[in-house]
């Protein structure tokens, strides 16, 4: 079959046919090509089944590896966060105590956040740092502020007190009041977690361990030997 196509004084291709014919002004026969010209083709972009499973096995990997890690992390910064509200209240509670010229007491509390918190329960409920204007250990609302107060211990640390202790008391003079009434005051308290006392990446160990002296002075141990020596344990 020839194709006829209408030549306008240039070489034209015939894309029906595959026919090539020469410029002119009148209608020719061309003869017929021997095939018909291929449609463009439109690149097709994904991912081949190989690609995908290779892709799959690498995420695979990076959380293996990272969620353990970031598990850690995670319980290494409520630990930290934990002991450092602890000895930041010793130190807020001796200076309020020497500027004010009053007793100031830390004491647990299962309500700390209520603006008329009560002495009660365990440090892992929370605390609060109180005008203690009579040093009897009770905070009386309204009449003695608080302070400041310390919600409940992040989900997995648990507080453990020797003596199962409730409270330290500050005298106006900034120096610790010592056993009120008999009643144990605040000397030592572990902060623990589920991994009990272990050695964490970095060296530092998976617990901590406060002390605080019958003056008043804190101090936050980290290192696992100390910890140990000092015969701490994790419930």
């Amino acid at each position: 079959m020839n194709a006829r196509i209408k030549l306008n004084r240039r070489t034209r291709f015939d894309r029906l046919s595959g026919a090539k014919c020469r410029l002119s002004d009148t209608y020719k026969q061309c003869p017929a090509g021997l095939y018909i010209e291929p449609m463009k083709k439109r690149q097709q972009h994904g991912f081949t089944l190989y690609e995908l499973l290779t892709t799959i096995m690498i995420i695979g990997v990076i959380m293996a590896i990272g969620v353990p890690n970031m598990a850690e992390f995670t319980q290494n910064s409520r630990l930290t966060s934990t002991s450092n509200d602890m000895l930041a209240s010793f130190y807020i509670a001796r200076s309020e105590a020497a500027r004010s010229k009053s007793n100031i007491t830390i004491c647990a509390s299962a309500n700390s956040l209520d603006p008329a918190a009560a002495c009660g329960g365990t440090f892992n409920d929370g605390w609060i740092i109180f005008v203690d204007l009579n040093g009897d250990l009770v905070h009386d609302a309204p009449a003695e502020s608080i302070v400041k107060a310390f919600p409940p211990v992040a989900t997995g640390v648990v507080i453990t007190t020797a003596a199962n202790a409730t409270y330290f008391a500050f005298a106006g003079t900034g120096l610790g009041r010592g056993d009120v009434g008999g009643i144990p005051a605040f000397s030592t308290a572990m902060i623990c977690d589920s991994r009990g006392v272990d050695t964490a990446p970095g060296g530092r160990a998976t617990a901590r361990r406060m002390v605080a002296t019958p003056i008043g002075r804190a101090t936050i141990i980290s290192d696992k030997t100390m910890i140990l020596n000092a015969g701490g344990v994790c419930p």
